[in-house]
């Protein structure tokens, strides 16, 4: 499995859905449908995805050290 980042290609909005799906070994449009069909059921979806845009790293920053 790759390492756990928001990737600078293939990226919408932050790169989240991106570097999940990238992570579970899934297409990124497979991750980004899951998550909208998430968005149908009760809960805190886009919480987390905020707090995932704040905690990643992003993969672009990190290949600049």
């Amino acid at each position: 499995m790759a390492a756990l980042s928001r990737p600078q290609e293939n990226r919408w909005i932050a790169g989240v859905c991106a570097g999940l799906a990238r992570r579970f070994g899934i297409s990124a449009n497979s991750m980004r449908a899951i998550f909208l069909v998430s968005c149908l059921l009760p809960g805190p979806q886009f919480l987390i995805y905020i707090a995932l845009w704040v905690m990643l790293p992003d993969e672009g920053a990190a290949k600049s050290w």
